[in-house]
C-alpha cells in the first residue's frame, strides 16, 4: 500500500512552479494515518470511499464520502483514513488565486470528483499534455466555486483546554459537567467556561456537541452502525443521538449518506 499522504513517484510538492497533479490511496483493511507533515503545494483531499479527518495545529476537520478538505500550502497536518477508505489528493501551485487562505471543508460537485479522479489516473507524460493541464485550470477554477461544510472541531492552544480535548477524544462518552472538568484541570466553573467561550468563540456544551459530530461522522464513514455510535459516545438513547445529529446537520444520519451517496451518482 503506499503511503497515505505521500506524493506519487513523480511529484516534488517543494517546487513552486509545478502544475496541477492528483493521486489516488486505498487504506486497504486498516484504517491508516500519515504523520505530521507539511508542503509548499496545497492540497485538496477528497473522499471517495469512507471518510478522512485532517488535523492542523488548531484543529480538525472532518472528509465524509464526497467532501474535500482544503489545506494552504505550508500548513503542517496529518490525515486518517477509515478502514478501507479510498482517497484522492490533489495539489495545487501555491499563491493560485482565489482559493481559500484557510483550512475548510468543502462539498464537491459530481463533475469536481470526475476531473480530479482523471488527473489522478494519468501518467506524468499524460499528465503534462496541453489538454490536461487545460482540464486542471478548469478543475481550479471551479473548485474556488465550492461551498463550505461546517465539519470542523477547534482545537485550543490553552494547555488545560487542549488536556480536556485529548481526555473527550479519547473517550467521547465522557459526559462530566463544566464543573467536574475544572476541579480536574484545577479551575473554577466560571474560569473555564469564560476561558472556552475567549479560546473557542463557543460555550463548553456546543464544543463537545461538535466533537461528537466529527467523531460520530468518523464511525459512521467507516461503517460503524447508528446504535454502536450512539453507545461509543455515550447517548442514553439512539434517538436521542439521531435528534443531536438532525439539530447539527439537518438531515438523519441515514438521510445524511444517503445524500452524499446520490450526489456521487
Amino acid at each position: 500500500m503506499p503511503a497515505l499522504d505521500g506524493p506519487a513517484p513523480f511529484l516534488d510538492l517543494d517546487i513552486d512552479s509545478q502544475w496541477t497533479s492528483a493521486m489516488r490511496v486505498h487504506a486497504a483493511e486498516n484504517d491508516h494515518e500519515s504523520p505530521p507533515h507539511r508542503h509548499r503545494m496545497s492540497q485538496l483531499v477528497l473522499a471517495l470511499h469512507g471518510g478522512v479527518t485532517c488535523s492542523v495545529p488548531q484543529g480538525l476537520w472532518m472528509v465524509p464520502p464526497h467532501c474535500g478538505v482544503w489545506i494552504p500550502g505550508g500548513v503542517p497536518h496529518s490525515n486518517r483514513v477509515t478502514v478501507n477508505g479510498r482517497v484522492c489528493f490533489l495539489f495545487v501551485p501555491p499563491g493560485t488565486p482565489d482559493l481559500p487562505r484557510q483550512c475548510c471543508t468543502l462539498a464537491i460537485t459530481p463533475l469536481l470528483r470526475e476531473l480530479i479522479a482523471h488527473l489522478a489516473d494519468l501518467s506524468p507524460a499524460e499528465a503534462a499534455t496541453a489538454a490536461n493541464r487545460k482540464l486542471a485550470e478548469v478543475l481550479v477554477d471551479q473548485l474556488a466555486r465550492m461551498p463550505t461544510e461546517h465539519l470542523h472541531l477547534p482545537i485550543p492552544d490553552h494547555p488545560r483546554l487542549r488536556e480536556i480535548a485529548d481526555a473527550l477524544r479519547a473517550d467521547p462518552a465522557d459526559r462530566s459537567t463544566v464543573a467536574q472538568w475544572g476541579r480536574r484541570v484545577a479551575m473554577s466553573e466560571r474560569t473555564l467556561a469564560r476561558l472556552v467561550h475567549q479560546e473557542l468563540g463557543m460555550s463548553f456544551g456546543r464544543w463537545r456537541q461538535q466533537m461528537h459530530i466529527i467523531q460520530a461522522l468518523q464511525r459512521l464513514s467507516a461503517g460503524v452502525s447508528v446504535q454502536r455510535t450512539a453507545e461509543d459516545l455515550g447517548y442514553e438513547s439512539v434517538s436521542a443521538f439521531i435528534t443531536m445529529f438532525r439539530k447539527t446537520l439537518g438531515k438523519t444520519p441515514t438521510r445524511y449518506f444517503a445524500d452524499k451517496a446520490d450526489g456521487a451518482l
